[in-house]
């Protein structure tokens, strides 16, 4: 909306040429930021009251030795996350791009579908009776393969059509081999997994928030080199134009981050449910998806990949094929909670690997 208003204004009368600022990326980033943090700190309390009211509140399970448990007055803040970012992609961004559309659509979709998720578990006052795992995968699957048959078609998708359909790998200058229709599966795998992980990992306060910061960062930065065309070309990068808005998407994403963090920070009276967890999850698979990054996550989101690995090897090898555990509880961080480790440390611990491994992810820009 302000980018129209300033296009319009710089155009109207000379005076206003100041107006071009709305022109640059870096600018809009930097505002689109400190919108979605003001209003997520300045509307919070109001908001995440209200959904108080409401009793839209956590059911934790009861797990012995669980900081959590007997403590169901956190509120399912997730509404609060996905408002700051909405508004400040509609307020900044050339919302008619292919680029933002696809990120919007990808918000929407697992914010709603995460809304589902935690409404049923209020109204069942149980988190064990939201949506089963199979419904949640059929209906992510079934977004997913509709968000990359726009992404192969030539004449609906953003990208350049030489590049759509490459799959590049990080360290490597060029892209392995095109993927052609088979890159919709791989889409489908990868916004799927990504988002689930993500939600996996939001089962401490301050614990997913803080990582996803350093990822979405991560992968804003790649977006800005490659919506550069000199940047791109002397970085080795598939150069896309418009893709900078996914730059200032990342940018606003990290913004509101850090003011739900104010809320979500130890001890928390707010937690982003599955409302919050999977709408940063699926916004996280859709940008690895638009930037050609999809297996840069490996590296910088390690913390929710081990997340992720630690369920599908307690429950789906372990119990299910082997009939043993090989941790005291998964997710991974509930082993270190059941194992008397507190909860700070646990965060705290884990914000210290993403940020090492989001400088990792930074450093495969040059070692290529």
């Amino acid at each position: 909306m302000i980018y129209y208003l300033g296009e319009y204004l710089q155009d109207l009368d000379a005076s206003l040429s100041f107006m071009r600022l709305v022109d640059s990326i870096s600018f809009r980033a930097l505002c689109g930021a400190l919108t979605s943090l003001l209003f997520t700190i300045l509307f919070g309390n109001r908001i995440i009251l209200y959904f108080y009211r409401l009793g839209h509140r956590d059911m934790p399970r009861n797990y012995l030795n669980f900081s959590s448990v007997g403590n169901p007055s956190k509120t399912y803040g997730g509404p609060l996350l996905v408002a700051a970012i909405l508004l400040s992609i509609v307020l900044w961004c050339k919302v008619h791009t292919g680029f933002v559309l696809l990120c919007l659509g990808g918000v929407l979709f697992f914010a709603g579908l995460g809304w589902i998720d935690d409404f049923l578990k209020v109204r069942h006052r149980d988190s064990d009776h939201g949506l089963s795992e199979v419904a949640k995968l059929a209906l992510q699957g079934a977004y997913c393969t509709v968000f990359g048959i726009v992404y192969v078609t030539a004449d609906l998708t953003p990208l350049p059509t030489d590049v759509a359909t490459q799959l590049y790998v990080p360290f490597l200058k060029y892209p392995l081999f095109d993927l052609s229709l088979l890159y919709i599966p791989f889409i489908v795998f990868t916004i799927t997994a990504i988002s689930n992980s993500v939600n996996i990992a939001d089962g401490v306060d301050g614990l997913a928030v803080v990582p996803t910061a350093f990822v979405i960062a991560v992968f804003g930065v790649f977006a800005y080199i490659s919506s550069h065309a000199r940047f791109a070309e002397f970085l080795i990068f598939p150069f896309m134009p418009g893709v900078g808005e996914v730059a200032i998407i990342c940018s606003i994403v990290f913004g509101a981050c850090l003011g739900f963090l104010w809320f979500n920070s130890y001890p928390a009276n707010v937690i982003m449910g599955d409302t919050g967890s999977m709408a940063l999850g699926g916004l996280l698979g859709t940008v690895a998806v638009l930037v050609k990054q999809e297996f840069l996550f490996l590296i910088v989101g390690g913390i929710f990949v081990a997340e992720a690995l630690s369920v599908i090897i307690q429950d789906k090898i372990g119990v299910k094929w082997l009939g043993r555990r090989f941790f005291a509880r998964a997710p991974i961080h509930h082993h270190f909670q059941q194992r008397g480790l507190a909860d700070t440390k646990i965060v705290i611990r884990f914000w210290i690997v993403a940020g090492i491994l989001a400088l990792f992810g930074l450093a495969t820009i040059k070692i290529r």
